[in-house]
């Protein structure tokens, strides 16, 4: 089901290729925040302590037959493309990172060349936080591709302007271990798919042209326990995690991610410190490509 290693390659390569020209179709903003992370973008078949973006049919999704036949199918193309991650360190919890005055993807958005085109884009950002002594935060950034808004009759949609209810029942995380010790792959299991929302505590922060959903490690017992366990020998891991508005009904099938991250034998030493004290600034308003007419109620 899944391709070939050398279209895989393809597929990264051109993807590769794709962001060294963003300059010229007014998405600088987006390179800027792909290669300006303590994080760097790497290879994704041959690059360790980094990250890349795996392509879809890696994954199994559920197909169009699913409610009957049970059937997956590969996941096909992103609905975002992706924008950067974070790896960051603080002496607290980091909630709500793209409203800090520091966040470097929305200040490259904001300072974008092309007001026009940065302005109709919408960042989805999921702010994945680590306990512990020193608190950690891996935050993945994916925003709409260009001069592609988020139509308003689909899922995304009703997830991003959705009530925090409705997108708890519906935030879901596919993963797969790529590479790691034999514990690790036995406790995460090879290829796993769960209900964040329902799991974890989620917390969703609705901005006027973003959408940021921290999730709380902490929160589960079961959850820490397994991410200490790979922490542990995190310099030996490689993970694929797609990110995805679960289908329940024959209508919203198939399913299809909102992005993807490849995790690569990442080193703990890379975090940038982040001082948790900096205040939230309020941030300055833009349309957005998944607006609605209550941007306000969350």
């Amino acid at each position: 089901m899944c391709p070939t290693k050398n279209k895989q390659k393809h597929v990264h390569n051109h993807h590769r290729s794709s962001t060294s020209s963003m300059a010229g179709t007014g998405e600088d903003w987006r390179e800027e925040s792909i290669n300006g992370g303590s994080l760097k973008h790497v290879d994704l078949h041959t690059g360790s302590n980094g990250w890349a973006s795996p392509p879809g049919d890696l994954f199994s999704l559920r197909g169009p037959n699913y409610l009957t036949k049970k059937a997956k199918v590969p996941a096909g193309e992103w609905l975002m493309n992706p924008a950067g991650v974070d790896w960051l360190r603080s002496n607290a919890k980091l909630d709500h990172v793209l409203a800090r005055p520091d966040n470097r993807v929305m200040n490259a958005l904001r300072a974008s060349k092309n007001c026009e085109k940065s302005t109709k884009t919408f960042v989805i950002a999921i702010n994945l936080q680590v306990p512990g002594r020193d608190h950690y935060s891996a935050v993945f950034y994916f925003a709409t591709k260009i001069d592609e808004p988020i139509n308003s009759d689909s899922l995304l949609y009703q997830f991003i302007n959705g009530s925090d209810a409705f997108r708890s029942s519906r935030f879901k995380l596919v993963n797969k271990i790529v590479k790691g010790p034999w514990i690790v792959k036995t406790a995460v299991g090879n290829y796993s798919a769960c209900l964040l929302g329902k799991a974890l505590n989620c917390y969703y922060h609705r901005g006027p042209n973003y959408l940021e959903i921290d999730v709380d490690i902490g929160s589960s017992a079961i959850a820490t326990a397994i991410l200490r366990l790979a922490l542990g020998c995190v310099t030996a891991v490689t993970v694929d995690m797609g990110f995805l508005v679960e289908s329940q009904t024959e209508e919203e099938l198939p399913e299809r991610l909102i992005g993807a991250v490849r995790i690569a034998q990442m080193e703990m030493s890379s975090a940038t410190f982040v001082d948790s004290a900096t205040p939230s600034s309020k941030v300055l308003p833009m349309n957005s490509g998944g607006e609605s007419e209550n941007e306000d109620d969350e």
